[in-house]
């Protein structure tokens, strides 16, 4: 299983903390592969974006306007986190239904 996520977001912290033996990532320093971002533009489309991020409010218009595989590739700390892949299978966020999911 597969983390990629801020090493500063409580979020992630909770995630990983949740699951120990997840491989964690951190979008900042080692990117998130296209083939990744791919799977996950095709599984949650424009959700993938955090429209509430501090990246998000210092684009302007024009940069917001772009493709959301763009931005992500410009700004990988754009994108929604925690990002979850185990094997076939992505998860977006932490919530209950995704904590309920993957920590069984």
């Amino acid at each position: 299983m597969l983390i990629y996520g801020l090493k500063t977001c409580d979020t992630c912290r909770k995630a990983l903390k949740a699951l120990p033996d997840a491989e964690f990532l951190d979008v900042r320093a080692d990117g998130v592969p296209s083939a990744v971002i791919d799977a996950a533009l095709a599984e949650f489309g424009e959700k993938l974006v955090n429209t509430r991020s501090t990246t998000w409010r210092e684009l302007d218009d024009a940069q917001r306007a772009r493709p959301a595989k763009e931005l992500l590739a410009d700004h990988p700390t754009l994108m929604k986190r925690p990002l979850i892949v185990d094997g076939e299978t992505m998860y977006l966020g932490w919530t209950k239904d995704v904590q309920a999911s993957v920590a069984g």
